[in-house]
């Protein structure tokens, strides 16, 4: 993959759900060595595509072709008045990594949130993911001081 091709980011497309399919697959592996049932992950992600109430996935292109994407989900904050965007369900396929992919991404949200009047940008990264966490303080992100608690009623 060449570094000088320049990248073009946009919502995502019926027609991107196999890549997005894909994407969630290869994450969650990388990232938790977790395989995801494709009768849940399949409509998840139609689901998303199919309806902006449960998020909006955008892609990031080279030459055309999808090279990466993040899924964004919404939570409202009482306290601030407004909507929380939840960046989740970032992917960079091994190729396209370290050329500014997530950081093309991760502008054009951070863009639309603004022009939307959110309230901020969250995310949740894995404990170990030192990598991730350097990407996102060089974006102006900053660790919180909340930890994430679930009770899942699925696996």
């Amino acid at each position: 993959m060449a570094h000088g091709t320049a990248l073009s980011v946009g919502p995502a497309h019926l027609d991107d759900h196999a890549f997005l399919v894909a994407a969630n697959q290869a994450m969650a592996w990388e990232t938790e060595h977790k395989r995801l049932d494709p009768e849940r992950i399949n409509p998840g992600v139609m689901a998303a595509l199919t309806d902006p109430a449960k998020g909006r996935y955008l892609v990031a292109r080279q030459q055309g072709r999808p090279v990466a994407c993040l899924l964004v989900t919404f939570e409202w904050s009482d306290w601030r008045n407004g909507l929380f965007w939840w960046i989740q369900s970032v992917y960079v396929i091994p190729e396209a990594r370290r050329i500014g992919a997530f950081r093309a991404l991760y502008r054009a949200v951070e863009a639309q949130a603004q022009a939307e009047g959110a309230c901020g940008l969250r995310l949740y990264v894995e404990n170990d993911n030192d990598r991730a966490m350097q990407t996102y303080r060089s974006l102006g992100m900053d660790e919180c001081r909340y930890r994430m608690f679930e009770r899942s009623f699925v696996d």
